[in-house]
């Protein structure tokens, strides 16, 4: 690979090489990249979305358990 970037020049392997690269895989790194955010996302709403069951039912559990005693 070294050989073939022997004689050419700096912007060529750091600067057109990368940008032909994101043109011809773009759409594909773009749709990777989506699918690994949506998965985060999905995770954090299903984390956060059990974690405020547990508040609610540990709420509702503790207060009524003492309302229990008083009886």
């Amino acid at each position: 690979m070294q050989q073939i970037f022997a004689g050419m020049p700096w912007w060529v392997k750091w600067v057109a090489v990368p940008v032909i690269a994101l043109v011809v895989f773009g759409g594909m790194i773009a749709w990777v990249v989506g699918v690994i955010v949506s998965l985060l996302f999905k995770v954090l709403v299903f984390a956060a979305l059990v974690a405020g069951l547990i508040y609610v039912v540990r709420k509702f559990t503790s207060s009524s358990s003492s309302s229990r005693s008083d009886w």
